[in-house]
């Protein structure tokens, strides 16, 4: 847990891998998800590195798989998982590998291909079998009149100069949305020379290529005459018509037709066997595929982590950088001993200087990942800076549950979180591809503390469902202020509101055990009691969250041996926020404490003060909350003024006179101890040389470079000093968004119970139709509560207090310009 609070320190480690076992030794590291490798070749192409054929092979044979797990896809068939974690496969089993998948990629082919062959024989005879079925009933379709037989002659027998002529006949098969255009354009041709017959066929022939059902239409043409007949197979093939022999005799056609019948039985016969075959290579392919490809994506990214590393002198060995946690170092080391021990030589790792910031590492369980999801979505924290994280997870919940309190609607939020949190380990929950689903589920731990936050806020506003609960017995007394006000019949029925005066004794017993008294909900004033409360209860909420955020900056300072900042920044900071809006913060406390019920009428106005305390004035009619206010305010003002220049100016000219008096330092060093320049020794007790160097110069802090700007520095320190000037005044009033959400859900409840369950129960009806009528009543009501007031109103709150976390709180002290450790692992190409 310690790490939560800082991220965990990481050291630049250099492994000397035997090019024997550099391959095992990867893929240990692989499983072990320890190490971030370094591109040491990172001025050489892709093309040129060490390991090219390598990944090229892989490469192609992650394209054979593809193709095998389209053919699957294609079949109907749904790829299992692999069963446990598969190593990755060593070097001379790729040989295996990709023999055995062109193997199957072949097979696959030629038995499709022969199956798609079969199944357009099948077709083609199907079309066959339909024209012929066709002639055998009379042509009449096309003339519309009783057509004579083929028997009886279409010309008169005797005379004439045609009387040579004989009637030909072309059938075939067209698809039905060509068929009209196609009969349209025979009868133009061919002048209605012609005879043309079309129908649909009886049942659906299943297309060859995209295997679903259609309808075909069957055409049979008579015709007579050669170029008639020249003209019709043109004008069929432009059509790409499936055109079939057409016997001339009955009895030939039935023959032709039993033929057909007997090839295709026959054919559907082949086709099973081949379907058969088909499945058997599927299955193999359905089996070995899965393990298959996690075994080659692992050998791929071993050999692209292979080829960031560069090549000693002797060509013995693999010289490989990598960013590994100090804490996971004999892990490391024992992980490449075990790996290298069959090579002969063991693997060596040593930890090396280096200037460059080293990546954050924080490791998170499943209930703080999503608190620092969403740190790191402002940004990843510098390395070794405060983390903000561990903090999180209690002040954003809570600052939700300002917004969203209400005792009903956070149970809700909280038994849906919690169902998520008790089926977390369930596959079907886990592996959900819905999106929306997802983006709860990773945020269950979240929602289950904003929920029950939103619990303990409503208990305080006294908040359920809009409406007030009686837990204890209320502070206020009407008897007691009927008894001693005399109040009559007719008073009663002159005044409709009656007002309970605290200054009558026994009328205001004492304040409420827990949260708001629930009286109030009753009193006209209501929301004027509310807004003054939770406006100043924002105030105070606002000023102690941002200091906070300034203190967590003393930890960065001191960490990184800044001292210098504690002076020349956090303690201006803290005078200039804590001597305005900290001052703010007594005089709400202040009042709270010493104003009674007796004095209330007369009290002094805060919000009058704190603009007299800026402009140096008085106001008659405003009273002092305490003797000698007017010099403890112009004091503070000053001392914040004061503090204005010191933040601007103190650190920028601290850096200057440090960083003259190091090049003073460093040039009589130089005079003194020429020799030991050359040989590199200098100032060897200096960490940045010899040793690993301070988090700060691991972290690349400011005012740290060989290179010093003054204008720079004053540049990026004057934008610091009005943003964080300007942000003191601009944050403050931003929190009043805490009291602005909380009175809208408020209101937004109490007019969703006024327009439904109010009307609902109001019914004057018997109790067994008012108990019917309250079911649609009751349905409506809970669908808008989670719509509108769970759904909207939620994501409303949770916008806004993450944008109080991101500006308001992590601004005081959270760079935020860090980049994550990205450890070479196997995990996600298991997944």
């Amino acid at each position: 847990m310690g790490s939560m609070f800082r991220s965990e320190e990481v050291s630049l480690v250099q492994l000397f891998l035997p090019t024997a076992a550099a391959y095992t030794c990867v893929s240990q590291l692989g499983e072990l998800g320890l190490v971030e490798f370094r591109d040491l070749n990172a001025s050489v192409s892709a093309f040129q590195r060490r390991f090219v054929v390598d990944v090229r092979r892989c490469e192609e044979l992650e394209k054979t798989f593809i193709f095998l797990q389209e053919e699957v896809r294609r079949a109907g068939l749904a790829l299992s998982p692999p069963e446990g974690g598969l190593p990755a496969p060593p070097p001379r089993d790729l040989l295996r590998i990709q023999e055995e998948t062109d193997r199957l990629a072949r097979e696959l082919r030629d038995v499709r291909g022969n199956h798609q062959a079969l199944q357009a024989q099948l077709h083609e005879l199907q079309l066959h079998m339909a024209v012929l079925g066709q002639g055998q009933a009379p042509t009449s379709a096309a003339t519309h009149t009783d057509s004579p037989s083929e028997k009886t002659p279409l010309l008169q027998a005797p005379g004439g100069p045609h009387q040579d002529l004989r009637v030909n006949f072309v059938a075939g098969a067209v698809e039905p949305h060509k068929a009209a255009a196609l009969e349209r354009l025979l009868w133009r041709a061919c002048r209605g020379f012609l005879i043309a017959s079309f129908r649909e066929t009886e049942q659906q022939l299943e297309d060859p290529v995209t295997g679903e059902p259609a309808t075909w239409m069957t055409f049979l043409i008579s015709y007579w005459g050669e170029q008639i007949g020249q003209k019709i197979r043109k004008i069929t093939d432009c059509f790409h018509c499936h055109v079939f022999p057409f016997e001339e005799q009955e009895e030939a056609r039935r023959g032709a037709l039993q033929q057909l019948q007997q090839q295709s039985h026959e054919l559907r016969e082949v086709l099973g066997e081949t379907e058969r075959f088909l499945s058997q290579v599927l299955g193999r392919v359905q089996r070995l595929l899965p393990p298959w490809q996690v075994q080659i994506r692992k050998m791929k990214a071993v050999y692209l982590a292979l080829n960031q590393c560069s090549v000693s002198a002797t060509h013995k060995c693999l010289i490989a950088e990598a960013w590994c946690a100090t804490r996971d170092l004999p892990a490391l080391q024992q992980a490449l001993q075990d790996s290298s021990s069959e090579a002969g030589v063991s693997a060596v790792v040593h930890r090396i200087p280096c200037q460059d910031m080293p990546p954050t590492l924080i490791r998170t369980t499943r209930f703080t990942a999503s608190f620092q999801g969403i740190v790191d979505a402002y940004g990843v924290g510098r390395y070794r800076e405060v983390n903000p994280a561990p903090y999180t997870i209690i002040t954003f919940p809570f600052l939700f549950a300002v917004m969203f309190g209400d005792v009903g609607h956070g149970l809700l939020m909280f038994l849906f979180a919690l169902a998520m949190v008790l089926a977390e380990d369930r596959p079907a929950v886990r592996t959900a591809q819905n999106e929306i689903w997802q983006t709860f589920f990773s945020g269950r731990y979240l929602l289950l503390l904003m929920g029950l936050f939103s619990v303990y806020t409503g208990f305080i506003y006294n908040e359920c469902f809009s409406r007030a609960t009686v837990i204890f017995p209320s502070g206020w007394s009407v008897a007691a202020m009927a008894n001693q006000s005399n109040w009559s019949d007719v008073f009663l029925a002159e005044h409709p509101l009656l007002a309970l005066d605290p200054n009558i004794t026994g009328v205001f017993l004492g304040p409420y055990p827990f949260g708001i008294d629930p009286i109030w909900s009753l009193a006209i004033n209501h929301l004027s009691f509310l807004n003054s409360f939770k406006m100043k209860m924002s105030v105070i909420l606002g000023v102690t969250h941002m200091a906070f955020g300034v203190v967590l900056g003393i930890f960065n300072h001191m960490h990184f041996g800044q001292w210098y900042r504690l002076l020349l920044e956090t303690l201006p900071e803290l005078v200039f926020l804590l001597g305005l809006f900290g001052y703010l913060v007594f005089l709400v406390v202040y009042k709270w404490l010493h104003v009674s019920a007796a004095g209330a009428a007369s009290a002094p106005s805060i919000l009058i003060h704190f603009i007299n305390m800026f402009l140096f004035s008085r106001s008659p009619t405003n009273r002092p909350l305490f003797p000698g206010q007017e010099v403890v305010q112009s004091a503070l003002v000053v001392l914040a003024l004061a503090t204005v220049p010191v933040l601007l100016l103190g650190t920028p000219l601290f850096l200057r006179w440090k960083h003259r008096r190091h090049l003073k330092g460093r040039h009589a060093s130089q005079l003194q101890t020429e020799d030991e320049l050359k040989t590199g020794l200098v100032d060897s007790n200096d960490a940045s040389v010899a040793g690993w160097g301070t988090d700060e110069e691991k972290a690349g802090c400011p005012g740290d470079q060989e290179e010093f700007v003054l204008s720079e520095v004053l540049m990026h320190q004057a934008i610091h000093t009005i943003e964080f000037c300007l942000g003191c005044i601009s944050n403050t009033a931003s929190y009043l968004r805490l009291w602005a959400l909380s009175l809208a859900h408020a209101q937004l409840s109490e007019v969703l119970w006024a327009m439904v369950m109010r009307v609902g129960l109001r019914m004057d009806r018997e109790m067994g139709v008012a108990a019917v009528a309250l079911v649609p009543v009751f349905a409506a009501f809970a669908v808008l509560t989670v719509a509108i007031l769970l759904v909207m109103e939620g994501l409303s709150a949770f916008l806004h207090a993450l944008r109080l976390h991101w500006v308001e709180f992590q601004n005081k002290f959270y760079s935020g310009t860090g980049y994550k450790l990205d450890p070479f692992t196997f995990t996600a190409e298991e997944e």
